[in-house]
């Protein structure tokens, strides 16, 4: 079964194809298909993930997938959460896509260290919600959600990753997420979780695999 997949991200693309080539699921990316990106308006990770996996498939008259994620950090109500990936304001934005992330990445750190100064409960989770639909109007999206529990350090550790990796500790592995090789964070991360569960959603309810 084809998938179009609700994003133009190349790693995403190929660690979901990975992790749900068992259900004989081929994903693309909708970019390649000529889709734009959806809007996300949502202050939840299930909305705004139901939201683009249904304009990929209204824009493809096929079946899609979209992932929303982001880090919940307890003692911060849940924040950044759904923005998690723009929680800083960058006022000067860089040409180049990568430097620009790198930029932003680094200004998200900052900020997030700065909000918990002082606050003991350092107590985090890497959320990734997956949702699939047959079709735009499918009253039946499949929902999975993985969760990556963890602990907010107090300065980064590690060289891997992006993002709020060098900041994630996890304590069963006794690392950071910035610590670990890419086989064992793709093996253990909330996308992994999530895809997981959706993997067998697939296989009761579209009778894949």
């Amino acid at each position: 079964m084809r998938l179009v997949l609700a994003s133009n991200n190349a790693k995403k693309l190929g660690e979901l194809q990975a992790l749900l080539a068992p259900a004989g699921v081929e994903l693309v990316t909708q970019g390649s298909l000529g889709v734009t990106e959806a809007d996300e308006p949502f202050h939840t990770f299930v909305e705004n993930a139901l939201t683009k996996a249904r304009h990929a498939a209204q824009h493809t008259g096929g079946a899609a997938i979209a992932d929303d994620s982001g880090l919940c950090v307890d003692a911060l109500g849940g924040a950044p959460g759904v923005i998690s990936a723009h929680y800083a304001e960058i006022k000067t934005r860089v040409a180049d896509r990568e430097g620009h992330r790198l930029v932003q990445d680094a200004a998200n750190i900052a900020l997030l260290l700065e909000r918990l100064h002082g606050i003991k409960d350092r107590r985090a989770r890497f959320v990734s919600t997956l949702v699939a639909v047959r079709s735009a109007d499918d009253p039946e999206p499949l929902v999975a959600v993985g969760r990556w529990q963890g602990e907010i350090l107090d300065t980064p550790s590690g060289e891997g990753g992006f993002g709020y990796d060098p900041l994630m500790f996890i304590p069963a592995l006794g690392k950071s997420v910035a610590q670990l090789d890419a086989a064992t964070k793709n093996a253990h991360s909330h996308r992994a979780l999530a895809a997981a569960q959706m993997l067998v959603l697939m296989r009761e309810a579209w009778r894949l695999g």
